[in-house]
């Protein structure tokens, strides 16, 4: 619980601190808010500058940068090409990680428990509702599962997380496609809502026989129990770094118009199923040309310089070869 308070403090300090001529302020998605606030501190000790950053969601992320509240969204549901056209926006992947299921079942440990995309759709459409259900026990032979009810966390602010989570549960579960769909809010058959990956993790902390999804760094700070998963190409998978690069070597950003492109359910034996991306919104044109400056100064300065940072919480940096794709769309699409 501690890292949850941490991270909804440093968004609370974000919130109130005034903006200075050198800052630059953002607000959006909660995913990339682990890596952003080390960045953010990296980069006021190397420049000075200081990044006031709201860990919000996606959705409230990009409501802000469309009606020009902040200097940057953040978002990980991408808006397309004819979207960002209509608000005048720039768009592009800042960083790459992963969403886990997490649960708290009595002597259940990280990685202990497998499911497959059908039986977690199952358990968060309502129909499985104990953690001794059949469909569980098959894919866990040898665990010992309560006969209890399972309490579904899921969140309840437009999220990115959820758009990419719901993306997977349509990809692998016809019956969550024609029922619920994807989206950054969906409307949940059962459950509860919190707010933020941080509100999801700390519900699934205090809640016994809950589940969840939230992004892998929110996992292992909070030391949460991430389950284990089968992957399109039938092998089951733990959540490593090893195979959150796998899936995220299948991406083609070159061929990605808007860098619109989904990562989750990707092939290959090592792949994670449900990998996503961050990404940055900021205006073609601002009216604040010198914080649109100061923004990509701090982000070139994030991609030269935070890649350790980013695998030390696993995610995954962006490769050079897309960065400096990135960086011509900066020279070609952002006047500043």
């Amino acid at each position: 619980m501690k890292f949850v308070k941490t991270i909804l403090a440093a968004s609370l300090v974000a919130m109130a601190t005034p903006s200075f001529a050198a800052d630059i302020t953002g607000a959006g998605s909660t995913f990339i808010f682990p890596v952003l606030s080390k960045w953010a501190d990296s980069y006021k000790k190397d420049t000075g500058n200081g990044v006031n950053y709201q860990s919000i969601g996606s959705g409230a992320g990009i409501k802000q940068i469309q009606a020009n509240t902040v200097t940057f969204g953040a978002t990980d549901a991408p808006l397309k090409s004819d979207q960002l056209q209509k608000d005048g926006l720039a768009q592009w992947p800042m960083i790459m990680g992963a969403i886990v299921p997490v649960v708290n079942i009595d002597g259940v440990k990280a990685g202990d428990l497998v499911l497959d995309g059908p039986t977690l759709a199952s358990i968060f459409l309502g129909k499985i509702t104990k953690w001794d259900d059949a469909a569980i026990k098959k894919l866990n032979p040898n665990a010992k599962l309560p006969s209890e009810a399972i309490s579904v966390v899921h969140r309840a602010d437009g999220s990115g997380t959820t758009f990419n989570f719901t993306d997977y549960l349509s990809k692998v579960s016809p019956d969550w496609k024609s029922k619920v769909g994807s989206g950054t809010a969906v409307e949940w058959p059962v459950g509860v809502g919190a707010k933020g990956n941080e509100g999801v993790a700390g519900n699934i902390a205090q809640a016994k026989n809950s589940i969840g999804y939230v992004e892998y760094a929110y996992a292992k700070q909070n030391k949460l129990t991430y389950t284990a998963l089968i992957n399109k190409a039938g092998k089951t998978v733990q959540p490593t770094n090893e195979a959150f690069q796998a899936a995220a070597s299948n991406a083609d950003w070159t061929n990605a118009p808007g860098y619109y492109l989904i990562l989750t359910d990707q092939p290959g034996d090592k792949s994670w199923p449900i990998v996503a991306s961050t990404f940055i919104l900021l205006h073609k044109d601002a009216t604040d040309k010198a914080a649109s400056k100061e923004a990509l100064k701090f982000f070139k300065f994030a991609f030269e310089k935070g890649a350790k940072s980013a695998e030390d919480l696993d995610y995954i940096p962006m490769p050079d070869s897309v960065v400096k794709q990135i960086e011509k769309t900066w020279s070609a699409d952002v006047k500043s």
